[in-house]
């Protein structure tokens, strides 16, 4: 971590303050994720109703994105965290309050602001705050407030709700949230250079995706958002298809420590040798984590699929975050990063009822099957259209060529 040594006494102390947040928010996201689902189920839901209620998350994510993008880059990352931090404090604590399925849903939609936000400006914020020549190193590091805080999250939810019930659970998330907030309040930013399209209408906002740099990216994230999706609804379900006593938490906590273990050395290295060979190998361990789910019968066959879908999450996101960050100029950061996780946010809301109904005729099981075809489309994807022909599309995709989309150089490739 030698690169905190270039950093001024002010920038680090900032940092610092910025990671507790982090922290807080993802334990407090992560903690409900193995209630959640079995809560719903506890009021009488099939699995396609089910997966309506987590798939409205992304729905909130995806009708905020646009506006919290724009407000980051034009009015600054600090209020749009605390927009996400705002909510991720009070939406558990309207799951409490109700088992209307309707009510829960628009509950659900609003959660995902949160990430809209918070992630967003946090991932901007750091970018604003890092060296080019240690970019990679600095998000690898500050990223991993999400692998530890969904290590920590989700086993505490999951002792919470076996000992005390889906309420206390449901309040730990809540009271992550609130002292998450005290730290973001403590949170100082740099001044935002202005941007030059800042009257740009939504309508230009959106027609920026369709632009190759972008387009790309958002596609190969919208395949992994619906495997992503069909984890966080879906594996504790199948758990219980699968008859075995297993706490659920345990799994994420596993793909969190392996998420964690990744992303101190995947950053740094990839300041040398590019973003895409790592990008390449998060896409293959996606499909063989969701092929070791498809073919899970014991605890340890759940824990290894965890562990091999925390290497592939540790690396894939803060990769994409990097990614973005070179392909943009710092006014843009915001808005790039936010049209590039677009294709995420659709996939995991599209997740839920489609893969649901499927589940409804087939089982939980056959879904992650047909999420390792989805891995091995994105990875088709990512080979041959990251770049502006096929060889330098693979080239990239390998480690052996440049960036054709980057503002600036990220590594000495030849």
């Amino acid at each position: 971590m030698q690169v905190f040594r270039y950093l001024d006494q002010t920038t680090r102390s900032n940092l610092i303050v910025l990671f507790a947040a982090g922290l807080l928010f993802w334990a407090a996201i992560a903690s409900i994720l193995p209630t959640l689902p079995v809560y719903v189920e506890s009021t009488g839901a099939n699995s396609q109703t089910i997966g309506w209620v987590m798939g409205m998350f992304a729905v909130g994510l995806l009708a905020s994105r646009a506006h919290l993008a724009r407000l980051a880059d034009s009015r600054g990352r600090k209020i749009v965290m605390l927009i996400g931090m705002v909510a991720v404090a009070t939406a558990p604590l309207g799951y409490v309050l109700t088992t209307s399925i309707p009510l829960l849903m628009l509950l659900r939609a609003f959660h995902g602001i949160s990430i809209a936000a918070f992630a967003l400006a946090y991932s901007a914020l750091v970018i604003d705050l890092s060296p080019a020549e240690f970019r990679g190193e600095l998000i690898g590091y500050m990223s991993l407030v999400n692998p530890v805080g969904m290590g920590l999250g989700p086993a505490i939810g999951g002792f919470v709700l076996q000992e005390a019930g889906f309420a206390p659970a449901f309040w730990v998330a809540a009271i992550a949230g609130f002292v998450g907030l005290g730290f973001t309040l403590n949170v100082r930013e740099p001044p935002i250079p202005k941007a030059e399209t800042q009257g740009q209408s939504l309508l230009d906002f959106w027609v920026t995706l369709v632009r190759p740099h972008i387009r790309t990216p958002a596609l190969v994230l919208f395949m992994i958002g619906l495997s992503f999706g069909a984890l966080t609804t879906f594996v504790p379900l199948l758990v219980r298809e699968a008859g075995l006593t297993l706490n659920v938490g345990l799994f994420y906590s596993t793909a969190a420590i392996a998420g964690f273990g990744i992303r101190l050395i995947a950053g740094r290295a990839s300041d040398r040798i590019g973003r895409g060979p790592f990008i390449t190998l998060s896409l293959v361990l996606y499909m063989l984590s969701m092929v070791a789910l498809w073919r899970a019968t014991t605890p340890m066959d759940f824990m290894l699929a965890g562990f091999i879908e925390g290497g592939a999450a540790g690396i894939l996101i803060p990769m994409m975050a990097v990614l973005m960050a070179d392909r943009s100029l710092p006014h843009e950061r915001g808005k790039t990063f936010s049209l590039c996780m677009v294709g995420f946010d659709l996939g995991i809301a599209l997740a839920g009822p489609i893969l649901g109904a499927i589940a409804l005729y087939t089982s939980y099981r056959a879904l992650f099957g047909i999420c390792a075809l989805l891995c091995l489309i994105a990875l088709g994807i990512f080979l041959s259209l990251s770049g502006k022909n096929l060889l330098g599309s693979v080239r990239f995709a390998l480690g052996r060529g440049e960036d054709a989309y980057a503002v600036e150089p990220t590594s000495s490739i030849g």
